[in-house]
């Protein structure tokens, strides 16, 4: 349950699937919830928030310019 979340962006990784996301997603939300497996009565929301860390991480791997530079 300690492990560390992998890096998921370039140069780290060259492309992140679905899958990596997901698993970063589910190392995360047992982190946070401290516990590896949910009760059956919290289940569903632990899938839930699974989903959604799942989703949020896509969100923010597709909208990073990584090796872009910015002017001041």
């Amino acid at each position: 349950m300690c492990r560390s979340i992998k890096t998921l962006r370039p140069p780290y990784l060259e492309q992140a699937t679905d899958d990596d996301m997901a698993a970063a997603a589910l190392q995360y939300v047992r982190k946070v919830a401290g516990m590896r497996k949910p009760s059956r009565a919290n289940e569903a929301q632990f899938t839930e928030a699974v989903e959604e860390v799942t989703a949020a991480t896509k969100k923010l791997l597709d909208s990073l310019c990584v090796g872009a530079r910015t002017s001041a």
